[in-house]
């Protein structure tokens, strides 16, 4: 079978930047012509940074950010932009161009596929999150209508090891970037159930407690959550539909009240810029992608 994924166009260059947490203005850190570089994450020791690319997962060290090195992975389909290290440091788990998530060591090697059953019952599985103590990822289990089209995205738990699959929201309403909070008691995601439009919000696993975080005009998609009360999340300009790539996005940061955000950054970016929770592990520095032309 053929995957397509993004590559850069003639005269496009995808960036890193690195902020810091205490808000002030973040840094262009490495630039690439070659490569459609998207979603970065860390290693759980912070020394090296994880993007995915172009079907591949590909490593840098967070200190230097001088090169990329691909992540060999074998037995897997090619991976789309959605993937997280366990809180153990040794094994990753991403989410592939055949509707899968998979899991695999962190510094490469052959990997085992987590959803071969509900893969099979028409579920399509869009990994972002993996809870504190490691036993349990969250993800968005996407149908698909018989004539094209996503019929229902919700969000979904199951054990690291594949089993005991639970159903944390239910409808038509869509949803997208579930992650588990630093203390494995909330998951945060953007749901269209409010507004109509993508709002930041968060439900505890077990499906109680539904309450929407940012009440704006703005489409905001993919909260990221830390300690301390720290959080990012991508804002779209109203009227955007879905998460494009190539549009004019704001970054926010939240410093404990979800109602007064910061802008840290204004670019052009969304799809590939922060897909996956994109903090330091110490809660420090965050990363980010955005894409231009010279």
């Amino acid at each position: 079978m053929s995957y397509g994924f993004r590559t850069l166009e003639q005269g496009q260059w995808a960036a890193l930047w690195i902020g810091e947490a205490s808000g002030g203005r973040p840094i262009e850190v490495y630039r690439t012509y070659d490569l459609l570089i998207e979603a970065p994450n860390w290693t759980a020791d912070g020394s090296e940074i994880i993007v995915a690319g172009e079907g591949d997962l590909w490593r840098m060290d967070a200190g230097s950010f001088d090169v990329f090195a691909r992540i060999h992975v074998t037995g897997a389909a090619p991976f789309n932009n959605d993937h997280v290290v366990g809180p153990d440091g040794l094994t990753m788990f991403g989410s592939a161009k055949d509707g899968n998530i998979y899991s695999a060591p962190v510094n490469g090697g052959s990997a085992t596929c987590l959803t071969a059953q509900s893969s099979a019952e028409g579920l399509r599985h869009y990994l972002h999150g993996v809870s504190p103590d490691g036993r349990r990822l969250s993800f968005i289990g996407l149908r698909l209508r018989p004539e094209g089209g996503v019929a229902e995205a919700n969000v979904f738990t199951m054990s690291a090891d594949g089993g005991d699959l639970q159903q944390v929201t239910f409808g038509a309403a869509l949803a997208d970037g579930c992650e588990y909070d630093p203390s494995g008691e909330w998951l945060y995601f953007n749901t269209e159930v409010f507004d109509g439009h993508a709002q930041i919000a968060r439900i505890r696993p077990d499906g109680s407690g539904l309450e929407q975080l940012t009440c704006d005009e703005r489409v905001n998609w993919f909260p990221h959550l830390i300690v301390n009360g720290l959080a990012l999340y991508l804002s779209y300009p109203e009227g955007t539909e879905g998460h494009p790539a190539d549009r004019a996005v704001e970054l926010k940061l939240v410093n404990g009240d979800w109602a007064t955000p910061q802008t840290v950054a204004a670019f052009n970016g969304g799809q590939g810029t922060i897909n996956v929770n994109s903090w330091s592990p110490d809660g420090s520095r965050y990363a980010f992608v955005s894409y231009g032309r010279d």
